[in-house]
């Protein structure tokens, strides 16, 4: 395969086509770093300045990538399941553990530490001693997709492994999804068993929607550097929401 610029690599990534940093791999930095002749030229390669180059070349290059499917992980008997998205490119998909080591992890589990759900305020990864208390986390899509925006294909392709997912965990009482794309998942999946429509559940930051088995369906915007930076979802709504929930757990 001829690696020029406009080239579509198997990730959806085309070569020198503007992509916001956070979308780069590993791979991607290293093939900008072997076929430049310095910093300036893998930086117009990728088209992203030259200090996000410098910062995202340094900050993980050296690391092995986990870069394989992942799984949820937390308390097995929790009452409460929260559903992201995906994997993250330098989060989860390096470290293995979904977030875990990137901007995301660090907002979400400030707010579950605060919010009485885990026994710390971070989340680096696996071996960092992260424990969660009556909370189980996972994702709708277990590999990172191309972009950050997964296709329906593979929303359908990893739907059997979510599915079988939540069928283990017997004793959820509420569903907090973050994120539209994890909220339709959910409701994706009681459709398997109930004569249901998305429409009937909106979507929003602390919607409460009771599905047709008794638990709770909660939305949360997915707490993303984006949203997180143009203010759409700060600590303080998150823990709200976050404490908000477990009273309700209280009593369920």
């Amino acid at each position: 395969m001829s690696y020029k610029k406009g080239t579509k690599l198997s990730n959806g990534y085309v070569l020198g086509k503007g992509r916001t940093p956070m979308n780069l791999t590993e791979a991607q930095i290293r093939y900008a770093m072997k076929n430049s002749k310095s910093n300036s030229g893998a930086a117009r390669f990728l088209n992203i300045s030259l200090t996000t180059y410098q910062k995202y070349s340094k900050q993980y290059i050296d690391e092995e990538y986990w870069g394989k499917p992942i799984t949820g992980y937390g308390d097995e008997k929790a009452k409460l399941l929260m559903v992201g998205l995906a994997p993250a490119a330098h989060g989860g998909n390096r470290t293995g553990r979904v977030f875990t080591g990137d901007k995301s992890a660090d907002f979400l589990f400030k707010c579950l530490f605060e919010a009485g759900f885990c026994n710390q305020p971070i989340s680096v990864d696996k071996k960092d001693g992260l424990l969660l208390d009556n909370l189980y986390l996972t994702t709708a899509l277990k590999c990172v997709p191309p972009g950050d925006k997964p296709t329906s294909l593979e929303l359908k392709t990893c739907f059997n492994y979510f599915n079988k997912e939540i069928n283990s965990l017997k004793n959820i009482k509420i569903i907090l999804a973050l994120g539209k794309i994890g909220y339709d998942a959910c409701i994706n999946y009681y459709k398997q068993f109930f004569n249901i429509k998305n429409k009937d559940y909106n979507f929003g930051h602390g919607s409460f929607n009771q599905l047709p088995d008794g638990k709770f369906l909660v939305g949360s915007y997915h707490p993303s550097p984006r949203n997180v930076n143009t203010g759409r979802i700060n600590k303080t709504k998150m823990i709200h929401l976050l404490k908000k929930v477990k009273k309700e757990l209280d009593f369920l």
